[in-house]
């Protein structure tokens, strides 16, 4: 089994892999190293025909904080990480470069994770924000702890939310609005009515509830579980899910942009805690 710097792969059943984010100092902020290591993991998973689920959890009080904007020593999308997908120029200057970085570690490895070739299933406790959304959007399944709050709260950094913009699919346009308007959180329950997540389990049942999921899913044919997978997120496709998240990319783009003109960084610093106000990559 590999060994990662950011994560954990347990396998508490042979037929089920279970990857745990381990930056609990940092509540599971996202930095590049743990992108990269999800996407190795990941890919184990789906190559290990014994695997037939594949849970993501996360270690410590929170499933996610979002993405680490902090600067650290190995932060270049592309350069210290060996690209995944199909966007180039890593190097180039102004948005060139920004939008290739957000390309490869937002939009392309988001939409990857979504369609790898097992069903996935978020384990969530604590606070899942931003980009921790994003992980937990990207899997098929949702269990969340009945303590657990959900937020986006982007627009207050001047951008019109995550990368992976599911907003509307997952939370209805008009709550979608309004949530992300107000930048306020929502609860296990409020995600659970609007049909963003599948179960809401007590906090001490919730990692033995995802386990017994996990398993009732695995005794199913492989094969048959794929197809599944392939032909509701194919139908998610026909509806235009797509093209609605390319399209909301772009104007996430245009956002760094403006702000860029306006403050000199490519978020509102106003909406930053002051802790990494200084040391947002621009």
């Amino acid at each position: 089994m590999s060994s990662y710097e950011t994560i954990l792969v347990e396998r508490p059943d042979p037929a089920v892999a279970r990857i745990v984010m381990n930056r609990p100092d940092a509540r599971n902020a996202q930095n590049l190293q743990m992108t990269y290591d999800l996407n190795a993991a990941f890919d184990d998973a789906v190559q290990d025909d014994s695997v037939k689920v594949i849970i993501l959890a996360g270690a410590g009080p929170h499933f996610s904080a979002g993405h680490d904007l902090r600067a650290t020593t190995k932060n270049e999308a592309g350069i210290d990480f060996p690209p995944i997908g199909a966007w180039g120029g890593f190097r180039e200057p102004g948005a060139h470069g920004r939008m290739a970085r957000e390309q490869e570690i937002y939009l392309q490895i988001t939409r990857r994770w979504r369609n790898l070739a097992k069903p996935t299933i978020a384990e969530v406790h604590g606070k899942c924000i931003a980009g921790g959304l994003m992980l937990a959007w990207a899997c098929d399944l949702i269990v969340a702890a009945d303590s657990a709050e959900f937020c986006d709260p982007v627009v207050t950094m001047g951008v019109c939310g995550v990368e992976w913009f599911v907003h509307p699919w997952e939370l209805g346009p008009r709550k979608a609005k309004e949530l992300l308007f107000t930048a306020d959180s929502w609860s296990a329950q409020e995600a659970h009515q609007l049909g963003m997540v599948n179960h809401v389990v007590p906090a001490t049942e919730l990692s033995a509830f995802t386990m017994a999921l996990a398993q009732r899913i695995a005794a199913k044919p492989s094969f048959a579980l794929k197809m599944t997978k392939e032909a509701v997120n194919r139908s998610v496709d026909i509806q235009g899910q797509p093209a609605a998240i390319d399209q909301a990319f772009a104007l996430h783009q245009l956002c760094h942009a403006h702000n860029l003109q306006e403050f000199g960084m490519i978020v509102d610093p106003s909406g930053l805690h002051p802790s990494v106000r200084k040391q947002v990559k621009v």
